[in-house]
């Protein structure tokens, strides 16, 4: 029975420790779709570690969550024609798993759908239904709604990426500053209903008149990241095709392979939390010349504030000293800033940023705060409460060279007065005198 139950307990043992060192992944497949036509995609996700899971989008088994939990680590919608969900698959739980920080990486496409809803809850505004991405250039013997998109420089995405080919529907970006740009459509796109050239000419007036039901050019996105709150990311991709076998291995009309399997790994590992990921692993405070965090601190006082940040690497599953931030700042704060600084890496510490600084000269409850936010990059944010005190009775110096004009002018007051009262009582002396001796 011990041989049996030792047994036991290293199995259980075991299979914590695998589920440990990978993350699991849902995907919501459409049965129209055949998953051997994304067998590169799905394949560099398995080969990356994670665990992937195949369900149907009208499946009630595989639940997201069970009683508000969730169950995976990331979701993957490929059901970009599906108009109806299993219970569990409803705009509000997706926004509810965010909360929960598992990351969402949804297709869409140009029908009308649950997840058309979905995406205006991220500011996207998609064209009206059935308005496919159009494009006529470059010349190609691919239909115009198979395009051949530039991908242009972002440090989500590997520098040099080939163009990729994309099929799907675009969409304008709401002015959230939490949106993250990854691909942009190509200058000379449009939205369309027809692939034919007979409304051109009320393209070319829309354009010229400004309307808002012009759709097209370069501000349009193809796929957009949002990263919310509590650093949990999602990302909307225009069409589904662009992660399959097809376009992965389709040559350029100028030649070559497309960077489709490189873009839609960098998109994946972002979105999945592989990269640009980062956390402050601890920050500490005191006066110059101390080591220790005081209880409070007195007016003037010299303060030295440090911060150590960290990077997650993928490939080694581990957080790593992160020193490449030349922007961060550091707030003293009590209500408004009183003291905004800049909080540069100390060189040759990797992982540090350290600043000094005099406290302000007014007392009340201050606050150390670092509130960094960049694209694509996880939110920094940091908040450490302080009391600053005027100095104590003794701590105030014997004499201020600032006041020795006070001083002298209550010096020469002090003896004037003396003087006064003196001459005053003298004279008042010798006067009884004399009239005592006429009296006489």
């Amino acid at each position: 029975m011990r041989l049996l139950s030792s047994a036991l307990i290293t199995l259980l043992a075991l299979t914590k420790l695998s589920f440990a060192s990978s993350s699991s992944v849902l995907v919501v497949l459409d049965p129209s779709l055949d998953r051997e036509d994304y067998s590169i995609f799905f394949g560099g996700l398995e080969g990356r570690g994670y665990n992937l899971t195949f369900r149907a989008p009208k499946d009630a088994s595989h639940a997201i969550t069970d009683y508000g939990v969730p169950n995976y680590d990331h979701v993957i919608l490929f059901a970009p024609d599906t108009k109806s969900y299993a219970q569990d698959i409803t705009p509000q739980s997706l926004v509810g798993l965010l909360s929960e920080n598992t990351n969402l990486l949804i297709a869409l496409s140009p029908k009308q759908t649950p997840l058309t809803s979905l995406a205006a809850e991220f500011s996207l505004i998609l064209p009206p239904p059935e308005t496919p991405l159009i494009s006529h250039h470059p010349a190609r013997s691919e239909p115009p709604t198979t395009i051949p998109v530039p991908v242009s420089s972002s440090p989500i995405l590997t520098p040099g990426t080939p163009p990729i080919w994309f099929t799907g529907a675009s969409h304008a970006l709401g002015s959230t500053p939490m949106l993250v740009p990854i691909l942009r459509a190509p200058a000379e796109s449009f939205a369309a209903d027809s692939t034919s050239d007979a409304d051109s000419d009320a393209l070319v007036t829309a354009s010229e008149k400004g309307g808002e039901g012009l759709w097209a050019g370069s501000q349009m996105g193809l796929v957009t990241g949002f990263q919310t709150n509590v650093n949990s990311r999602v990302v909307f991709a225009g069409g589904v095709k662009m992660f399959s076998d097809e376009y992965a291995r389709k040559e350029l009309p100028s030649g070559g392979l497309p960077g489709n399997t490189l873009f839609v790994t960098d998109v994946a590992a972002w979105v999945f939390q592989e990269k640009m990921k980062l956390r402050i692993d601890a920050v500490d405070h005191h006066r110059v010349g101390e080591s220790g965090a005081p209880e409070k601190y007195t007016t003037n006082d010299e303060i030295v504030y440090t911060a150590h940040i960290s990077a997650y690497d993928s490939e080694t599953s581990t957080w790593k000293p992160y020193s490449a931030i030349d922007d961060l700042q550091l707030e003293f704060t009590m209500l408004d800033p009183h003291i905004r600084i800049s909080l540069p890496p100390v060189p040759g510490s990797p992982g540090t940023y350290q600043v000094q600084f005099r406290a302000p000269d007014r007392h009340g409850v201050f606050k150390f705060v670092l509130n960094w936010k960049r694209k694509g990059y996880s939110y920094l944010e940091s908040s450490t409460t302080v009391p600053v005190v005027p100095p104590r009775h003794d701590q105030y110096p014997r004499f201020l060279s600032a006041a020795w004009p006070y001083y002298t002018g209550a010096i020469s007051t002090s003896v004037g007065f003396f003087l006064f009262s003196a001459l005053w009582l003298a004279g008042d002396v010798k006067g009884e005198r004399k009239k005592g001796s006429k009296a006489e």
